[in-house]
């Protein structure tokens, strides 16, 4: 986890001297006559980022990665439209004695299986988001469709501990009794991101990186938790992400104009 996030870290750092080499290599760019201007855009991309839990989940899971898609349009002025959906995974959970697991781990935080034998489980934390975003991108080049992108967003973010009985000798953990044991929780989320965004003209290099931010207020989504009894009333409880997120865009509408000097 910690060799992901530093590649991370490696690749936003590297990001301006790309943009700068990109720059180079740009017929656009050679061309003295040539102006370009915004254009109305629309694009589906990809994205990956790594994640810092902050207030409540950090109180059950480490960092994790995250994986996710978008579907973006893009006005001649810069506004942005997006929605957009990000699966998080590989949440290492901080409480090795399992004592969310109540009577059904002993004291050594083991679980025995239906013949006796200790049970070969497997705990992960897993978050997931999905909303709406609008941002603005703010050009710093003649290329006037690449920018600091500015972006907040708003949706709904649920998380839950996944456990996975390999063998299937847990009765306890079978059917909807697992449903007492996964603290599912979900709840209204914010994201703002600050990163640089890059569009180039043949369509392959365009992408972008930055930091994110999520603030979650979560409350539990189940009726009954054998560890901590019912439910209701619970109030909703504060989470947030510090995250380093990258992403490929591919665009699939550009509506735009060209403006070209002439000198005599």
């Amino acid at each position: 986890m910690k060799r992901t996030l530093l590649l991370l870290l490696i690749g936003l750092c590297l990001l301006p001297a790309t943009l700068r080499a990109q720059s180079h290599i740009r017929t656009d760019f050679k061309d003295k006559n040539y102006v370009d201007t915004s254009a109305t855009m629309v694009w589906v991309g990809v994205n990956m980022a790594g994640h810092l839990p902050l207030g409540y989940l950090k109180e059950w899971f480490k960092p994790n990665l995250s994986v996710g898609a978008n579907v973006l349009y893009k006005s001649k002025s810069n506004w942005t439209l997006d929605a957009a959906f990000s699966y998080m995974f590989g949440a290492n959970i901080r409480d090795t004695n399992f004592a969310f697991l109540g009577d059904l781990a002993n004291e050594n935080g083991v679980v025995m299986d239906g013949n006796g034998l200790k049970a070969t489980l497997y705990f992960e934390g897993r978050y997931w988001m999905f909303g709406l975003g609008v941002g603005k991108i703010i050009p710093v080049n003649r290329w006037k469709n690449s920018g600091i992108w500015l972006r907040f967003g708003a949706g709904y973010f649920g998380h839950k501990i996944r456990i996975n009985d390999y063998d299937h000798q847990v009765p306890q953990l079978d059917g909807n009794y697992l449903k007492g044991y996964d603290h599912l929780s979900g709840g209204f989320a914010m994201t703002q991101f600050v990163g640089y965004l890059f569009n180039q003209k043949n369509r392959i290099l365009n992408f972008y990186g930055g930091i994110e931010f999520y603030e979650c207020w979560t409350k539990p989504m189940r009726n009954y938790i054998f560890y901590e009894g019912p439910t209701a009333g619970t109030k909703s409880r504060f989470s947030g992400l510090v995250s380093l997120k990258i992403g490929w865009n591919i665009p699939l509408y550009e509506k735009k104009s060209v403006t070209t000097f002439y000198y005599r």
